[in-house]
């Protein structure tokens, strides 16, 4: 008679069980350093992708001296070129410290009847890094929220409590996209928030290379357009040469925006961005929605940026 050996369902189990765990690690999607976030503690945080750095957020705060304090006074984005280890925007120094990469402030901001400069931070002012609030990625897109407290000349009265959210979506057809959301609640206080188109905004600024060659060129969503008179414009582009190659930077304003926004777009070294007028109630909050797309080599055109546009309001609004 044959000794056959009957199946232990037990062990059978535990196969299947081991199998499907197996089959659901690979399956899944692995966010690590190459496709999610690299912080460089108390510096700055790298958006990784691909293993590069592709958007940098400078959060250091350090008043221990003069220098630093001025190196330091406010938050902003630099965006990393295609290696993940220059710049393609200007940090700290050079002409005209305060323009800094990706960042946002008013000259002329009023708080209980206080005057302040939250753009060149006169007077001891600062954005100032308070917490990461979340970081999440996924093959997708990876996204930032952080907490950005605002303070009046002399650094002791908080204005603004600043919730600032940045989407870095994952593309092949994009160097950089990259959404960007500010919730500006007013603290203790009234806020208005006033300048010009020069000196208050969401802005962008090229690396210092591009203030020494000069090439900053401006696109419009059609012709005719004046920045200078023109309001509520959905978009302006600029492109310029960097390091032998060419970018476009295409700065979105979301038709949500409070209106009478004007764009600054015609400065040859390439600082631009949309200005806008308004006031926040003491508890209250104003959102403003922003996208920044930037691209390589061959200059998109108006048809597809206009197009780009239209993809970032019906993103934007679900």
């Amino acid at each position: 008679m044959k000794n056959s050996k009957q199946p232990n369902p037990r062990r059978q189990n535990s196969l299947f069980r081991a199998a499907l765990l197996f089959l659901c690690v690979m399956t899944m999607p692995v966010v690590t350093h190459a496709d999610g976030f690299k912080d460089t503690k108390g510096k700055y945080l790298d958006v990784m992708q691909e293993g590069k750095a592709r958007l940098r957020y400078m959060y250091e705060f350090d008043n221990s001296t003069k220098d630093k304090a001025l190196e330091t006074y406010k938050v902003f984005y630099h965006v990393m070129d295609e290696t993940g280890e220059d710049t393609l925007t200007k940090g700290a120094g050079h002409k005209y410290t305060h323009h800094r990469g990706i960042f946002l402030g008013w000259n002329k901001l009023t708080h209980n009847g206080q005057l302040s400069d939250l753009w060149h931070m006169g007077g001891g002012a600062v954005q100032k890094h308070n917490k990461i609030l979340a970081q999440e990625a996924d093959k997708a897109k990876s996204v930032l929220s952080t907490q950005i407290d605002w303070f009046m000349t002399g650094g002791e009265t908080q204005c603004i409590e600043e919730i600032r959210t940045v989407t870095v979506y994952h593309t092949d057809d994009a160097h950089l996209l990259m959404d960007f959301e500010s919730k500006l609640k007013a603290i203790e206080g009234d806020v208005t928030l006033a300048g010009d188109p020069e000196h208050a905004g969401f802005q962008y600024r090229p690396h210092q290379d591009v203030f020494e060659n000069k090439s900053a060129k401006y696109l419009f969503n059609q012709a005719g357009i004046d920045p200078k008179k023109d309001k509520d414009l959905p978009w302006v582009a600029e492109t310029y040469d960097l390091r032998g190659q060419k970018y476009t930077v295409q700065h979105m304003n979301h038709s949500d925006n409070p209106k009478d926004t004007l764009y600054s777009a015609y400065r040859d070294y390439g600082r631009f961005g949309c200005f806008v007028e308004t006031e926040i109630k003491q508890g209250e909050t104003l959102t403003l929605r922003y996208r920044i797309r930037i691209t390589l080599a061959e200059v998109p055109s108006v048809d597809e940026m206009n197009t780009r546009y239209s993809q970032f309001i019906k993103i934007a609004n679900h």
